[in-house]
């Protein structure tokens, strides 16, 4: 963790997938939360939503609820997704506002 904290390398989790590929057991004890407030570039995605039944918005809304994540947190998601995309700088900054 110290590692992906000091390189920011960017985390793309998807929390459903997670759980119906049995990486964790359960939502609750996902570490999303974790590597989030530990400084980690995470950020939230959907992996095959038809499959393993989400969207972006449904593991959002997934995981800020199982997890009791706090407005702040969900927004730095957001942030870290576009931090961590190949987007050309200036875009970046755009949409960071």
């Amino acid at each position: 963790m110290d590692r992906l904290v000091a390189q920011q390398l960017p985390l793309t989790v998807c929390p459903l997938s997670n759980v119906r590929l049995a990486a964790v057991e359960s939502l609750e004890q996902h570490p999303l939360a974790r590597m989030l407030r530990a400084g980690a570039l995470v950020s939230v995605h959907s992996d095959d939503p038809a499959y393993f039944g989400g969207y972006l918005d449904d593991n959002v809304a997934a995981i800020r609820a199982a997890l009791a994540l706090k407005e702040a947190e969900v927004r730095q998601l957001a942030a870290n997704s576009i931090r961590s995309s190949f987007l050309a700088e200036e875009r970046k900054t755009q949409l960071m506002v």
